[in-house]
């Protein structure tokens, strides 16, 4: 079994976070974590990683490196990070099973949190595969 991971990422949002690292010295990856704000209550938050914080769960996807803040674990447990480019927007879109409601421009979200159970399990089956 594989290390157990909070969020899932696509090919399209690792090649996007490589290139962001690629063009930045000494960045190491992007950390993914929410914060209080917009509409609806909650924003994703997605920053620039120059000193890994050993407290962060750490993902590794085809050379890209992602970090989730501690305190957004449980808001972001089992959410697919994706890159998208449409007529309208270019950025990163996260598929959150654990959203309820999001605002309509759609910059803001309302969240609730994973079971913690379900994390601390999930974490522990991580461990030992």
């Amino acid at each position: 079994m594989g290390r157990f991971q909070v969020i899932s990422i696509t090919d399209a949002a690792a090649a996007r976070v490589r290139e962001i690292v690629d063009t930045r010295e000494s960045a190491h990856g992007v950390r993914v974590g929410i914060r209080k704000g917009g509409c609806a209550g909650m924003e994703y938050t997605v920053d620039l990683v120059t000193e890994p914080d050993p407290k962060d769960d750490h993902i590794e996807h085809e050379g890209a490196h992602i970090y989730v803040a501690p305190e957004a674990a449980l808001f972001l447990l089992g959410t697919q990070m994706d890159f998208e480019t449409t007529k309208l927007r270019t950025g990163f879109t996260f598929k959150n099973p654990n959203q309820s409601s999001a605002c309509g421009c759609g910059e803001s979200v309302e969240l609730k949190p994973a079971d913690l159970k379900a994390l601390a399990e999930a974490r522990a089956e991580g461990a030992a595969g």
